[in-house]
């Protein structure tokens, strides 16, 4: 059974069993025409989620067995920026659980970012249809289910695939996350950087992946090899290995994520005209057997989004939320000081209004210093057909507070569309674990028709800014036009290249900078130029400084 799928348990179709009588010792005493008083421990358990400020509404308490809709289980949701984890086997319901937080999030004017990995998430930009299964579920928990879609755009890495494409520079993407991609080792890692901050000093743009081989092919030729010797160089072999890693890239069809337009990452905050958030999907079927690209991707627009981002503190809501999809795979093979960068960036992101939702099998497939920060848990079932699974199922236990529950149990006992949740109250301590049948999505369990989606997409403002790749010049045809010059007499270096102008009269010299004033201005306030501007590449009016990823800092 996939994720799309949405039916019941077979404990929520079995016919509820009665609450205990007004008279039993375990349960509170009745008033005259209340609803019937809950269990002494699902009351307690109850209590913990009765937040008085705004809250997204996950479901229903379940209680030995039963459903017990008076009790509802919430987030509140200015902790919704304290991060989470939604982990669960193939097939729970984890899809539909971040479809579900997804359009509570956009109903109060927060944006949602989704890594649409199967690519059945587009249907929250359309109405649910009303059946059977999704009126029983309505009415077990209580939930007042209207059909509703939600604003949403769809994007797509590189065009590949229905959606807006979405691009980065090779200078912005910086040498940590492509070492990641490139799977470089450490020595090879550091090289890379060594090139990245040559090609920063020499006013080099790397836009796309030609633009860094033609730069690492200089810097180990005869007129190249002296520019980074006095600060360790670089040697043939590794320079060797980047460039296989580079053209094995690149003949998987990798070049098309890097180019100019460059997405801008605060395409990811807006609103629309009614309040309600926008619903960012990055359409990802297309690319689903390279995993380390789309992982690191997705890496690269949080640290886009950090570094831009001010500081807010304690919000009354999250300026977005981001739902990381697959994550064990960004972790796999990860090298310690990535590891490092994603804990430093998951830590200190929070303070700028972003929450993040890693969304996997297990807990056991993030590193334990980025668990330590994920303070909202949604923990579907867990399966524990072998001794690795029944490790995993201990451990996973172990990560909850003491439970009322036997987890061990619950866990490989819950339904399609039950979990386990815990949560920060609005005072920020942990809320009592809940076993929970959750509310049903109210737009579309599923795709919308490819049809639908290629309109949907065309109509968009954003369409016209970043559907059309532009290759301008760039460190590439910086350095070919430098050797194409060099004649005889040698190729010339950047350098040289700068200093290099043919001799002019005065009158050619003020004719030729009025006509360059005119064509600046006209250039300066076109959309291109704007939407160009975005690029870390060029060297106008900026100056390029890294993160801890070693990705280009915009000033927008």
């Amino acid at each position: 059974m996939s994720d799309s799928e949405t039916v019941p348990s077979a404990t929520a179709e079995a016919t509820p069993q009665p609450l205990p009588p007004a008279t039993a010792p375990d349960s509170p005493p009745r008033t005259p025409g209340s609803a019937p008083a809950l269990p002494q421990p699902a009351l307690e358990i109850a209590a913990g989620y009765a937040f008085t400020g705004p809250a997204l509404d996950l479901g229903a308490l379940l209680w030995d067995g039963t459903c017990l809709p008076d009790a509802q289980i919430r987030i509140p949701l200015p902790m919704l920026n304290r991060h989470g984890l939604v982990a669960g086997a193939t097939g729970t319901g984890k899809t539909k659980t971040l479809q579900l937080i997804a359009e509570q999030l956009s109903a109060q004017g927060v944006p949602v970012f989704l890594a649409d990995v199967k690519g059945d998430v587009s249907g929250i930009s359309a109405p649910g249809t009303r059946n059977d299964r999704v009126g029983s579920r309505a009415a077990e928990v209580h939930q007042k289910w209207t059909a509703t879609g939600f604003p949403a755009e769809f994007y797509a890495l590189g065009g590949l695939g229905h959606g807006i494409p979405v691009r980065a520079t090779i200078t912005s993407f910086g040498p940590v996350l492509l070492s990641k991609v490139l799977q470089l080792n450490q020595t090879q890692e550091q090289s890379l950087g060594l090139i990245f901050h040559y090609a920063d000093q020499k006013g080099l743009d790397l836009v796309d992946l030609k633009d860094l081989r033609a730069v690492v092919a200089f810097l180990t030729s005869d007129e190249g090899k002296a520019e980074l010797k006095n600060i360790g160089g670089l040697s043939t072999a590794t320079a060797g290995v980047i460039l296989r890693s580079l053209t094995a890239f690149e003949a998987q069809g990798m070049a098309d994520f890097f180019g100019e337009p460059e997405f801008d990452t605060a395409e990811l905050l807006r609103t629309v005209a009614d309040g309600r958030g926008v619903v960012s999907l990055l359409e990802l079927p297309a690319v689903q057997d390279r995993p380390q690209l789309f992982s690191t991707f997705l890496m690269w627009l949080l640290a886009d989004l950090f570094h831009d981002l001010p500081e807010v503190g304690d919000a009354d809501k999250p300026k977005l939320v981001f739902f990381f999809d697959e994550a064990h795979l960004l972790f796999n093979d990860a090298s310690k000081a990535f590891l490092d960068a994603i804990t430093q960036t998951v830590r200190l992101i929070r303070s700028k209004g972003v929450g993040i939702f890693f969304v996997t099998q297990t807990p056991r497939d993030v590193p334990s210093d980025v668990l330590a920060q994920l303070g909202n848990r949604v923990q579907h079932a867990l399966r524990a057909f072998t001794p690795d699974d029944q490790k995993a199922l201990r451990a996973t236990v172990k990560t909850f507070p003491n439970s009322a529950y036997d987890l061990e149990e619950l866990l490989t006992g819950l339904g399609t569309g039950e979990a386990v949740v815990t949560v920060l109250s609005e005072k920020g301590a942990p809320t009592p674990v809940a076993a929970t049948r959750l509310r049903a999505p109210e737009s579309l369990m599923g795709p919308v028709d490819a049809a639908v989606l290629d309109r949907a997409v065309r109509s968009s403002q954003l369409y016209d800014r970043y559907a059309q790749a532009v290759d301008r010049e760039s460190a590439y045809e910086k350095l070919t036009a430098a050797r194409t010059s060099g004649g005889a007499g040698g190729a010339k270096g950047p350098d040289e290249m700068k200093s290099a102008k043919p001799r002019e009269s005065k009158r050619e010299s003020k004719r030729e900078s009025k006509e360059d004033s005119s064509v600046v201005e006209q250039v300066v306030g076109s959309g291109v130029f704007k939407s160009l501007a975005r690029s870390l590449g060029t060297q106008i009016g900026r100056e390029i400084t890294r993160s801890v990823f070693g990705t280009a800092r915009r000033r927008r």
